[in-house]
């Protein structure tokens, strides 16, 4: 079985909206949008670079593809860095969680129609590259609620935004997970890879004692 990644900006306060731009997700009121730009730095890039060196297949919310639709194909030309990512998800197959998959004009995009959960949890059943989910907040609760979370890869930012669209809900399936790698960049990122490891465990300093 193929593994699903997924891979987040997050504040200390765990909000996820609009890192990018101040006009990628407004809703709520979210006046904060591009807060990781001040943060970008050669290390975080390079990180963001390592994240894709292996095979995947992207897992996507509806409204981050059509935020990543209307900029990848027409960044093809940009800086090394850019044109190697634009180069990538133009070309990997694109898994889609959406009502209109008649609309997917990307090319190598594929709606997921059925019950989303159970359509992601067929595709991790399929051949293919492991499935990597990037940004889509709404999809990622879901797919934590659901325990189809192998792989936490966090880029964790020394701001707190107070409130915005938050990673974890109220419904997140209770998990172990172990930190398999971390490191922090000059500007005070954290950069954090955590792997899925069973259930909670509990116990009481008493019995220590």
């Amino acid at each position: 079985m193929r593994k699903l990644t997924v891979a987040v900006f997050i504040s200390l306060d765990g909000v996820m909206q609009a890192p990018g731009g101040p006009q990628e997700d407004t809703s709520g009121e979210f006046r904060f949008g591009g807060w990781i730009v001040p943060y970008a730095d050669e290390a975080s890039g390079q990180a963001i670079q390592d994240l894709f060196a292996q095979p995947f297949e992207l897992l996507l919310g509806r409204r981050t593809y059509d935020i990543f639709a209307a900029y990848w194909p027409h960044h093809q030309q940009a800086d090394p860095n850019h044109r190697t990512i634009a180069h990538l998800f133009n070309s990997v197959p694109k898994h889609v969680a959406t009502h209109r998959p008649d609309t997917l004009d990307w090319q190598n995009s594929h709606g997921l129609e059925e019950n989303l959960v159970d359509a992601i949890r067929a595709l991790k059943h399929r051949d293919g590259a492991d499935l990597l989910t990037q940004g889509s907040g709404d999809l990622v609760r879901q797919l934590l609620a659901a325990g189809l979370v192998d792989e936490l890869r966090l880029m964790i930012f020394p701001v707190v935004l107070g409130h915005g669209k938050r990673l974890f809900g109220d419904n997140a399936l209770a998990s172990a997970f172990t930190l398999v790698h971390s490191t922090s960049t000059s500007v005070g990122v954290l950069i954090t890879r955590y792997v899925r490891n069973g259930e909670v465990r509990t116990g009481s300093f008493e019995d220590v004692e």
